[in-house]
């Protein structure tokens, strides 16, 4: 069976990749390209909805699809913990729409953030510095947001990291005590740094995305998914199997 998609923001990097994908594969079939100067009917026929836009103006996509009961994945950064709250109240109890978040569609991306959330018990001491294209329009990324969060996840039995002189603004923004610093620099693509701090060491789990190219496997999984999602769904970790292969 085909998957009708609509993409909003389909003029955008993320989005011209998402259109070149979606035509180029079998199973998914693009039904309309939305931009800026377009009006929300349009994803209207669509059975999923790709939502590639700006943090002010993707909550207002993702609701207006779900109103109309169209399921919805979700590419935009901005999506805090407390909007993603918002939404699950919006969507619950209806059991036939679903939404899925995905911070970073990179899958090396998701391996470095699961490895950051394992070694998050071991360290008191734990700093993100993450780095994206100058055009970049929010900081801190979603991807250091949604690591940072998992991180403090990890630590909720023993407490927040260590983060001294926190109310200086050179210090970084915070999210989960964790701090994160943001760089948004011509010549890069994507970049984050876990960096934690121990008694004579320093561990770094680091990813860097080179090109666009790094997420076609991840939007190709997620649209698929997003097919017949149910409820609120954060993360393309969540999509996929980590198990460790059979012996």
């Amino acid at each position: 069976m085909t998957t009708k998609v609509a993409v909003v923001g389909a003029t955008g990097r993320l989005g011209q990749l998402a259109s070149r994908i979606i035509e180029s594969a079998d199973d998914l079939e693009l039904v309309a390209r939305l931009d800026s100067q377009s009006d929300l009917s349009e994803m209207l026929g669509a059975d999923v909805v790709l939502d590639v836009t700006v943090p002010a103006v993707s909550q207002g996509v993702v609701e207006y699809a779900v109103a109309n009961g169209i399921n919805a994945l979700v590419g935009t950064s901005g999506w805090t913990s407390e909007r993603i709250v918002a939404l699950e109240r919006t969507i619950n109890g209806n059991l036939a729409v679903g939404v899925i978040i995905v911070p970073n569609f990179s899958i090396g991306s998701v391996l470095a953030t699961s490895f950051a959330v394992m070694a998050a018990r071991f360290y008191d001491s734990i700093e993100i510095i993450e780095a994206h294209h100058a055009s970049k329009i929010d900081s801190p990324s979603g991807t250091a947001v949604r690591t940072a969060e998992l991180i403090g996840n990890a630590r909720v039995t023993l407490g927040p990291v260590i983060a001294p002189h926190s109310d200086q603004r050179a210090r970084g923004q915070q999210v989960s005590s964790v701090p994160i610093h943001s760089l948004r620099m011509q010549g890069v693509v994507a970049k984050q740094d876990v960096v934690f701090g121990g008694n004579g060491e320093i561990l770094t789990v680091s990813h860097e995305t080179l090109s666009p190219s790094a997420y076609e496997k991840g939007i190709l999984l997620a649209l698929r998914a997003a097919a017949s999602a149910r409820g609120v769904t954060v993360g393309l970790d969540k999509l996929i199997d980590f198990g460790a292969p059979a012996q």
